[in-house]
């Protein structure tokens, strides 16, 4: 059965994944982090540490994804709905 909060395509497992590589990157407790919590009002994330996430992403993930997305990375839920559209392309 699947959970009903999980984008489809996107696994719990793979949520928690990015969730901790985007704390790691930005340097924050993963306690401190929720789904709609703004990287850079919330957390201090600059326009650098929005670039690095994007790569981590790429690299650890083995998706594509355009830095024109970065716009809608703002949050995890954001995040989490690219990683999901990039991994059906």
């Amino acid at each position: 059965m699947t959970e009903l909060n999980v984008p489809a395509g996107l696994a719990p497992a793979q949520r928690a994944q990015i969730k901790s590589l985007i704390c790691e990157i930005l340097e924050i407790d993963p306690d401190e982090v929720t789904e709609t919590s703004l990287f850079s009002e919330d957390h201090g994330a600059d326009s650098l540490r929005a670039i690095e996430i994007l790569a981590a992403l790429e690299r650890t993930l083995k998706v594509s994804i355009d830095q024109e997305e970065l716009v809608r990375m703002t949050n995890l839920e954001g995040v989490y709905t690219v990683v999901t559209e990039a991994s059906a392309r």
